[in-house]
């Protein structure tokens, strides 16, 4: 049981994945698929391709050779940019933005290229203390560097801050990194083979605030 006196004891820095912990980006996947299993298949060849690139390959490249490999046409790409506008948050991730931005550092690590990063990250109405792309970090997530640049624009060590992920991939990297994560599973996915299961996986954000403001008088 919480003690209700203890006051809150928020970490010193909340890192987010973008495109699914915050932003609905799976709707607008299926959109330009044309279906829900179309998009699925899709977006899992994309995870797969970035998880096995190496150095950055330019995400919008990266998108067409999935689209490719799942027998998708030219225009299902052209279709997911022209829609990137109309991404719309998840229920909960506004407000808990706006509860965390008093209380600590905000930013996101985001797979895909710095004009499509920033376009994204500023369909939510906060302010950044940093935005960290594959494009600039040169690698794609979960390779540690994103999330370790991201860390260093920030100026916080690893252990006072955490990871909202949208993917279990994410967890490859943050155990190498050293950050507590959270997985905002949206779609109900699974856990990715030898991923490093995260302190809290909810199909919702609505457990992040209360184990937040825990993180200081956790001792595990």
């Amino acid at each position: 049981m919480t003690d209700a006196s203890v006051a809150p004891a928020y970490p010193d820095a909340v890192l987010f994945d973008l495109l699914t912990a915050l932003l609905d980006s799976w709707t607008s996947w299926n959109r330009a698929a044309g279906s829900e299993a179309a998009g699925r298949a899709w977006r899992a060849a994309y995870l797969r391709l970035t998880y096995g690139c190496g150095s950055y390959v330019p995400y919008e490249q990266l998108v067409r050779d999935a689209a490719a490999e799942v027998g998708l046409p030219e225009s299902a790409v052209g279709a997911l940019e022209a829609d990137w506008l109309n991404l719309t948050p998840w229920s909960g991730a506004l407000d808990a933005l706006r509860a965390l931005a008093p209380q600590c550092k905000l930013a996101v690590v985001t797979n895909c290229s710095t004009r499509l990063g920033h376009q994204a990250a500023a369909l939510l109405p906060v302010r950044w203390d940093a935005i960290v792309t594959a494009e600039e970090a040169g690698v794609y997530k979960p390779d540690p560097q994103p999330y370790r640049l991201a860390l260093d624009k920030l100026g916080v060590e690893p252990q006072r801050a955490v990871f909202v992920a949208g993917s279990s991939y994410d967890m490859f990297g943050t155990a190498a990194v050293g950050l507590r994560t959270y997985w905002h599973n949206r779609v109900g996915l699974s856990l990715v083979d030898g991923a490093r299961a995260p302190e809290i996986e909810s199909p919702s954000l609505d457990q992040l605030l209360p184990w937040l403001a825990r993180f200081g008088h956790r001792q595990d």
